[in-house]
């Protein structure tokens, strides 16, 4: 049985109202991860509905294909409304809390009636009797945004809800950022009350939440010249990010509620709606609800390091992610970082696009002249959310290409390597049992001889590794001293004058290998050398790298699990020196006392212990291997001197990790036809009036919200069908969707969510194309 992890990194785009699209979607996802959890681990929580049609599928998967496949959506990014969706389905998947409080927000309160301002309605109906004529011009002339965008049967209701908008406040947003960040505070409660409290990835796996905001005031960044030497630059970009392991922050998910809200509402702050976001808002939130904010420091330190370096950070005004970054794919990317590799994976990079088709006017209409709220909406709305994707894709096309070379190098060299290794300690050394004290003297040796037929090469493999310990000391250390976004620049300068002035002027000899200063500099501090050789043996375990039929899946899944765990003893050395205070004075003067810095590093960072520990678990996990498995470990192990003077220089990465090739998918109504034909225009309502229209109507957030559901079931079988290179069967696939459909369709109907009318109409389409 082929076993392999399908892993999403979502992109979720904004959208205004078709967020609630986009919810549906992402609910979709949820109920996925949901499945593969029971699928894997059956008694961990009981399933029904649609999650258990997704696990029925999986079963399928496994009959007629022979591949067990988990499923793991582990990077979740997005801007404006989009960015809501991912914030939420970050915490879902952390904490195993429940996405339907989530629903319930879009659909009751993700209104205009609802988020208004209560300062900003007129007090009585003949409220601003003066600026009725007005609102009855701009709504009811010949051409106006709502008969040329809404539909008729809805044009009343939007025409009385906007009127109520134009006669309230003027020049001023009319709608309430503390009555909305009270809603998401609210809907993370009700998440946590809701939930299983059993997380959807595995215990110690990472999660990646990044959402974009832009700071309206802008803060100082440096940039390095030539002359003058540096510059200030004011920087609008604002990322907002969290990172956790699953089960390392306990019962409270991943972060603080009242951190995960001000994400949320940052990132879809738009522009005239809402008032900018300040921390103001958020504080007097927590003071509402008697919530005492702990990390509130530490968490305004990494997400707004320059703001609290200046004293600002009460300020700082944050307003929509999407008016610098609609589309955060290099977020998504940035993220992979640190993501070693179990088993087979096969990474996806899904983007969420409501609106494939743009808001342009279609081909053949005239061309209206662009009207002042037309230029408005357009400006804020449209324009930056329909800008191309092509340089990220192309980023994540070219990390593709560059991983899929690495691979082959590493097997191209693989059989000269192992002639090598072979020819070096003779046949004989697979027979012995590795001991510490063997395993020591093989790697010097291994290493001296990599040293020597690399030659010249050798000098630019060290300089290499030097630079990467430096730059990541460097960043470690900005990190420690609360200004992880600062320029590691200057302290990598500092620290190498202080290894200068301490010998380290040359690290290569004569003869071409490493000096005696270097070899001490790279035993006390290269981490990255000793990760990359666990993470290229773990691949070495890879069914996608390396077949042999003579090894079964148990012997790899077992080697894999005991490789992950030495990799866990290093890839914690750096959050266990985080914590010492120590290290936290140490780093605020690094640039001034590096060498204290260095002397701290060199004694706490990477404990001769750790190695030792490494050693033993390594040997035990070789010793379970059958024959050909401990062999093939052997070679690489020892081998990977030899690898690593090769690949380092071109990849210049501090370990493999997962550089695999990234494909790259999309979910949107134009990919999901299997139900209706007609893409966006055929199913979405939300479309109308600028895409604003599902705030004006909640028959319109119904449509939207069961057929984001649906269109993203389609698309969570496909994705799950495309992990199978031979693919399944058509009547397997079919059946699949169809189930799906069936059991969410049955889902709403019993929840009482939506017109039971709507509901009865996908039914019969959904049969009367599917059988």
């Amino acid at each position: 049985m082929r076993h392999k992890e399908l892993r999403l990194a979502l992109v979720c785009y904004g959208g205004v109202s078709l967020a609630v699209y986009m919810h549906g979607i992402t609910k979709e996802v949820w109920h996925l991860a949901r499945a593969s959890r029971a699928f894997h681990h059956p008694a961990a929580v009981p399933l029904d509905g649609v999650a258990a049609a997704y696990r029925d599928f999986l079963g399928e998967l496994e009959r007629e294909a022979g591949l067990r496949l988990r499923v793991l959506p582990d990077i979740l990014t997005g801007a404006s409304a989009g960015g809501i969706n991912a914030v939420f389905l970050a915490q879902a998947l952390h904490a195993g809390h429940s996405l339907e409080p989530l629903t319930d927000l879009w659909l009751a309160n993700a209104d205009v009636s609802e988020l208004t301002d209560p300062d900003a309605a007129p007090g009585w109906r003949y409220g601003k009797l003066w600026a009725q004529p007005i609102a009855e011009w701009f709504l009811s002339r010949p051409g106006n945004a709502v008969s040329a965008t809404v539909s008729p049967e809805t044009r009343a209701e939007v025409r009385a809800k906007v009127s109520r908008l134009v006669r309230g406040r003027w020049f001023e947003p009319p709608f309430s950022g503390a009555r909305f960040s009270a809603m998401l505070y609210e809907a993370f409660c009700k998440m946590a009350e809701e939930g299983d409290g059993v997380p959807l990835l595995p215990s110690g796996y990472p999660v990646d939440l990044v959402v974009t905001a832009t700071d309206f005031r802008g803060h100082p960044e440096t940039l390095r010249l030539n002359s003058p030497p540096q510059v200030d630059e004011t920087e609008h970009r604002l990322p907002i990010t969290f990172r956790a392991r699953v089960g390392e922050t306990g019962a409270r998910g991943l972060a603080d509620p009242l951190e995960l809200v001000l994400a949320a509402r940052a990132t879809a702050s738009f522009p005239g709606a809402f008032p900018p976001l300040t921390l103001a808002e958020i504080d007097a939130l927590a003071a509402a609800e008697g919530h005492h904010w702990a990390g509130r420091g530490a968490f305004l330190s990494r997400i707004m390091p320059a703001h609290v370096a200046r004293g600002t950070v009460d300020e700082a005004a944050l307003i929509d992610g999407a008016v610098l970054v609609n589309a955060p794919f290099g977020a998504a990317l940035s993220a992979l970082y640190g993501r070693p590799a179990q088993r087979e994976v096969d990474r996806r990079f899904v983007y969420l696009d409501p609106r494939p088709d743009g808001a342009g006017p279609a081909p053949g209409t005239r061309t209206r002249a662009v009207g002042f709220f037309g230029a408005i909406f357009g400006s804020l709305s449209t324009i930056p959310r329909e800008q191309p994707i092509r340089d990220d894709l192309e980023r994540i096309a070219q990390q593709s290409r560059d991983a899929a070379r690495l691979k082959r190098i590493v097997m191209d060299l693989q059989s000269d390597i192992d002639r090598a290794v072979e020819k070096l300690f003779g046949f004989t050394f697979l027979l012995d049992r590795p001991t510490p004290k063997r395993l020591a003297g093989w790697r010097a040796k291994a290493q001296q001889a990599a040293a020597e037929r690399a030659g010249y090469a050798f000098g630019a493999y060290a300089l290499t590794k030097f630079d990467a310990i430096l730059d990541q000391l460097a960043r470690l250390t900005l990190k420690a001293a609360g200004s992880s976004r600062g320029d590691p620049v200057p302290l990598v300068r500092a620290l190498r004058c202080e290894l200068e002035a301490r010998g380290l002027e040359q690290l290569t000899d004569a003869q071409g290998g490493a000096t005696a200063a270097a070899i001490a500099f790279f035993r006390a501090h290269d981490i990255g050398f000793r990760i990359r050789r666990l993470q290229l043996l773990a691949r070495k375990l890879a069914r996608d790298w390396q077949v042999d039929p003579s090894i079964s899946e148990d012997a790899l899944d077992r080697a894999r699990e005991r490789i992950y765990e030495i990799l866990l003893l290093y890839n914690r050395a750096d959050e266990d020196v985080l914590h010492s205070p120590t290290f936290r004075e140490l780093a605020v003067d690094a640039a001034k006392h590096p060498g204290a810095l260095l002397d701290f590093l060199a004694a706490e960072r990477l404990l001769p212990a750790t190695d030792l520990a490494a050693e033993e678990l390594l040997i035990d996990a070789l010793e379970d291997m059958p024959k050909d498995l401990k062999r093939r470990m052997l070679l690489t192990y020892l081998g990977f001197p030899f690898y690593d003077v090769a690949t380092l220089p071109l990849s210049r990465r501090e370990g493999l990790d997962e550089f695999n090739p990234v494909k790259i998918d999309r979910i949107s109504p134009d990919d999901a036809l299997s139900i209706r034909e007609g893409g966006t225009a055929a199913t979405l309502r939300g479309i109308e009036f600028y895409n604003f229209g599902a705030f004006f109507s909640r028959d319109y957030r119904e449509n939207d919200y069961l057929w984001g559901r649906l269109h993203g079931a389609e698309r969570m079988i496909d994705l799950v069908t495309s992990t199978v290179p031979t693919g399944l069967r058509g009547e397997t696939i079919a059946a699949g969707k169809r189930a799906v459909f069936l059991a969410i369709l049955e889902e709403e109907e019993i929840a009482g969510r939506c017109q039971r009318g709507l509901v009865d109409q996908v039914r019969m389409e959904v049969r009367a194309r599917m059988g």
